[in-house]
């Protein structure tokens, strides 16, 4: 019997690797190149209208203009300081407060309500309620943007605290651990994974409300240089802004992978 069950046994190929899906290296920027060179053909041949898309080429060339001038650091260093401390106050907030939702329930009775009230308000509609409030300076700015990284931090992380498997709280208790150990051995770990997604999403909206602050009263700044190019139609100082802006955006989900790949070693 054993001898006929080996002989029938068959290895059966795993077909789950559809739910793990791997690194493909390079297949990103081969679209880019692709589409990169798309572009560039179509406005030399005149199949795309130079009124409509500016050249590639013509983009690179402005690109290196505004660095070799030194324009690029005096727009790119406030907006990465606007950025940077905006970001800060709202995440450092957002978590904070998302972590009392998740663990106490008076807390959670008291701020859900507001949370659900305040998050669905476009926050770029709040620009002139700020600038009446903090004036048209840097505070306006850091407000707008604090605000905007602070509703979706608040709501992913107490959905994620929510999400926490309560059967690993239960063995930490009958182990013997405090509340305290819970929390900082079960409860935040876990809830990481949530957290650091909402982080992504929290920083990418941070990033287009920068540049709505910057467009009001900004001097310097990647939203004041796209605005002052599209007031001038200079279409290739306006795409050069464009690539700032995804270049920077690329640069911030990038800290967040690393920030998730050393935080979250432990996840398989």
């Amino acid at each position: 019997m054993a001898e006929t069950t080996d002989v029938n046994a068959r290895e059966v190929t795993f077909r789950g690797g559809g739910f793990q899906p791997g690194t493909r290296r390079g297949v990103g920027l081969a679209v880019f190149v692709v589409l990169i060179l798309l572009a560039e053909w179509g406005t030399r041949s005149g199949f795309i209208s130079a009124l409509t898309l500016p050249r590639p080429s013509d983009v690179l060339l402005t690109f290196q203009e505004l660095y070799q001038s030194g324009m690029l650091f005096k727009h790119l260093g406030p907006s990465l300081t606007r950025l940077a401390v905006g970001a800060l106050i709202g995440a450092s907030l957002g978590i904070g407060i998302g972590v009392l939702i998740g663990l106490f329930s008076l807390a959670r009775a008291g701020l859900v309500p507001l949370v659900a009230a305040i998050f669905p308000i476009p926050k770029i509609a709040l620009l002139p309620l700020f600038v009446i409030w903090f004036g048209i300076d840097e505070a306006s700015k850091y407000a707008l943007i604090a605000f905007g990284t602070f509703t979706p931090t608040v709501v992913a992380t107490y959905a994620a605290v929510d999400n926490v498997d309560r059967v690993l709280i239960r063995m930490g208790q009958s182990f013997g651990l405090g509340w305290w150990s819970i929390v900082s051995k079960i409860v935040v770990p876990g809830a990481m994974p949530g957290i650091l997604s909402g982080l992504r999403i929290s920083l990418t909206i941070a990033i287009i409300l920068l540049v709505a602050a910057e467009m009001l009263g900004a001097e310097y700044g990647i939203g004041a240089y796209i605005l002052q190019a599209g007031s001038l139609y200079d279409l290739e100082r306006l795409f050069a802004g464009v690539v700032i802006l995804s270049l920077l955006g690329v640069a911030v989900s990038s800290v967040v992978a690393f920030v998730e790949r050393r935080v979250l070693s432990w996840r398989v």
